[in-house]
């Protein structure tokens, strides 16, 4: 058998990879497989395939293979069989994911199946854009998230001062000058987010926090002294005990490899607020770390909005007494509206 390397890759099946998409794949986490173009020799006769070999979810290298009456001789027909090999791939990674991840009254195969669906559009999304059209996306989340995530926490900010304060560096006169670090920290902390630097691990929630409250009077680093939660029964983990629950939340997280990432994303956030560690800033923090848990497994990120507050607050406060099905199906909700309103948009004019 004889393989030719036809200079197509799998991501995004793209001919001409310039060093700009090069270094997109790089920030957005893709990784790249070669489609080639196979020769057999059946009966005398030549016959062509196209084939690339995939890792599933499940770890194990599988090949998938579309065959060509003829040699491609334009990239016209490449591409018209790159798109049948895509296909056939992306329904075989969808299938897999949908009986690999454990399934519950929530996360139905159904339900899953339509995650991942958004899940690869999102991807065949990322490989479309150039680096100036993702940075527009960036920044269009960036501005949405910061305004509605420090809303909910009490932040004085409009949308339309922050776009200001991020765009044109300027506020509105009499602007409380701790709102503005708080809004300046968050986007600081989300360009780490979008190019992964944000890992679950403990150092990088300390230093995650740390960001956040710069110059705003907080304190940084785990609470010192008891904290409550206005509105909630629920004890928080007192100082001395927040670092090992930390630890012991991280080690939860790496364990359970057949929880679906939604809905681990969704758990850890529960717990994480429920152990509340830092004297502010906790919430903020933590919707950061769910996010940061969805793009790690490839998945975009969402936003809550502060119009949905007393909901989300709701859900939260039904995690502490251990039921979770309302804050499974409040972040699936956000998950596909987020989606729908922050990326969507973009494929039909792509």
């Amino acid at each position: 058998m004889i393989y030719i390397t036809y200079g197509i890759n799998h991501c995004a099946f793209k001919y001409d990879i310039t060093l700009q998409n090069e270094k997109l794949y790089k920030l957005v986490g893709l990784h790249t497989f070669m489609a080639f173009v196979s020769i057999k020799t059946i009966n005398g006769k030549k016959r062509y395939y196209l084939e690339c070999s995939v890792r599933m979810p499940t770890g194990n290298v599988k090949k998938f293979s579309v065959y060509i009456k003829e040699f491609p001789s334009d990239k016209m027909q490449m591409e018209k069989y790159s798109a049948v090999l895509k296909e056939k791939i992306d329904t075989a990674l969808v299938s897999a994911v949908v009986d690999y991840y454990k399934n519950t009254v929530i996360f139905t195969k159904e339900q899953i199946k339509k995650l991942e669906e958004m899940k690869l559009d999102y991807k065949e999304l990322l490989k479309k854009l150039t680096t100036k059209q993702y940075q527009d996306i960036i920044d269009r989340f960036t501005v949405n998230f910061t305004y509605e995530s420090n809303a909910i926490e009490g932040n004085s900010l409009t949308l339309k001062d922050v776009t200001m304060l991020f765009h044109e560096k300027t506020t509105a006169h009499n602007t409380n000058l701790r709102d503005i670090h708080e809004t300046l920290n968050t986007r600081n902390t989300l360009e780490l987010l979008f190019y992964h630097k944000i890992k679950i691990k403990e150092k990088n929630i300390l230093t995650l926090h740390e960001i956040l409250v710069r110059d705003t009077g907080v304190s940084f680093g785990y609470k010192k002294f008891p904290n409550f939660l206005l509105g909630r029964t629920v004890e928080t983990v007192p100082p001395e005990l927040v670092s090992r629950e930390i630890q012991k939340l991280i080690a939860w997280y790496y364990e359970d490899k057949k929880m679906h990432p939604l809905q681990k994303a969704a758990l850890f956030h529960a717990h994480f607020e429920k152990i509340h560690p830092f004297e502010d800033g906790n919430g903020r923090v933590g919707r950061i770390l769910l996010n940061a848990i969805l793009l790690e497994h490839g998945y975009p990120p969402l936003i809550i909005r502060k119009t949905q507050h007393v909901a989300y607050f709701g859900a939260l406060a039904a995690a502490d007494k251990n039921h979770y099905d309302k804050l499974f199906r409040f972040l699936i909700e956000k998950y596909k509206k987020t989606y729908q309103q922050f990326f969507e948009v973009y494929m039909k004019y792509l």
